[in-house]
């Protein structure tokens, strides 16, 4: 009798151990933590708020449910975060990070401030597509891109890094159509350049149709406090209806068709949007969980409807599309590298 009863404490044990190491192996990773958005930019600025918008709605998309949270991390237009993303961070997808799309060209270029590999970052998602447009103050006497060309002065356009939208889209300008523009770095953020706009130290700044139209972008275009020189659209947008695109004024101006044929390399940012990733080797399992929670909350009708209040058009691109395009990014023909250098020289 009593060698029966052990017996059955034994198997009541391993049935409860069995138990527990079950419901413990399909506890989701997740539950009860914590994701942190690493911001490359000061708060504020678009890319803090699409990320700080994440932290209100992709949390439950994610089985677990774990709270976001977001981290500014300035410096060298995303530099820096990138660097730490990489480098820092453990891959095990609770640090992600949004940086500038264009910051793979400090890459290609072989700048040694680069501690990352583009392509090897595991990517989400993006909310949105752009193009550039380059601003300019009203009260300048530059109406046209003619007038910069024709000008002994060149207008100060003020920027973040080398990677960001305010270096590449107005150091492209000179390139293709000798609009010679001064251009200053080192702004930790966008909101920082537009305080530099207003106070009157730079005059201009390139920045995407989709940061422009928050605040005070928006604003300043109503009331005419700057004006759009040029978009970097294949068509005009009906947001900037009477201002050229860079097609349209390259073909204006002749411009070589080695050098139009390069602007869909240097534009291509735009076909990135704003981007989340997280560190390389993060396991393929967690990648897919990110992924599909993101996809899900671009489709939610309260993500939408809190975009659409903010003026914010919403168009997916899924984290496999990014992934595809990023390989594609960092290979480039020497030539290509050699013009993009440069361009992109300081």
């Amino acid at each position: 009798m009593l060698k029966t009863t052990l017996t059955l404490a034994a198997l009541a044990l391993v049935t409860i151990f069995t138990v527990a190491g079950s419901h413990a192996q399909t506890e989701p990773f997740f539950k009860g933590k914590q994701i942190k958005i690493i911001v490359g930019f000061t708060a504020g600025g678009i890319i803090d708020l699409w990320a700080r918008l994440y932290t209100q709605h992709m949390g439950k998309y994610i089985a677990g449910n774990p709270d976001l949270i977001v981290q500014n991390v300035p410096g060298g237009g995303s530099m820096i975060a990138a660097n730490q993303l990489y480098n820092v961070a453990k891959p095990d997808g609770l640090t992600l990070a949004m940086l500038s799309s264009g910051l793979y060209f400090d890459q290609l270029m072989g700048l040694k401030e680069v501690q990352f590999n583009w392509a090897k970052f595991g990517w989400i998602g993006s909310p949105v597509r752009n193009f550039e447009v380059l601003t300019m103050r009203a009260d300048t006497p530059y109406r046209s891109i003619e007038d910069i060309q024709k000008s002994a002065q060149p207008p100060r356009c003020g920027t973040t890094g080398t990677g960001a939208t305010g270096h590449y889209f107005p150091k492209f300008l000179e390139e293709a159509l000798g609009a010679k523009i001064q251009i200053v770095l080192g702004y930790p953020g966008n909101r920082d350049v537009e305080v530099a706009i207003e106070r009157g130290e730079v005059h201009c700044y390139a920045i995407t149709k989709e940061a422009f139209l928050r605040e005070p972008g928006r604003s300043w275009l109503k009331k005419g406090f700057v004006r759009a020189l040029v978009q970097g659209a294949q068509k005009r947008d009906p947001l900037f209806p009477e201002t050229p695109t860079i097609y349209e004024l390259m073909d204006k101006h002749k411009t070589p068709e080695t050098l139009k044929r390069f602007a869909s390399v240097l534009l291509s940012p735009g076909a990135i949007g704003r981007p989340i990733v997280a560190p390389p080797n993060t396991p393929v399992d967690r990648i897919k969980i990110l992924r599909d929670g993101f996809a899900k909350m671009i489709a939610d009708s309260d993500f939408l409807a809190e975009a659409k209040k903010r003026e914010w058009d919403v168009e997916y691109i899924s984290g496999e599309d990014l992934e595809t395009i990023a390989k594609k990014a960092v290979v480039q023909s020497p030539d290509t590298v050699t013009r993009l250098k440069k361009i992109l020289g300081n």
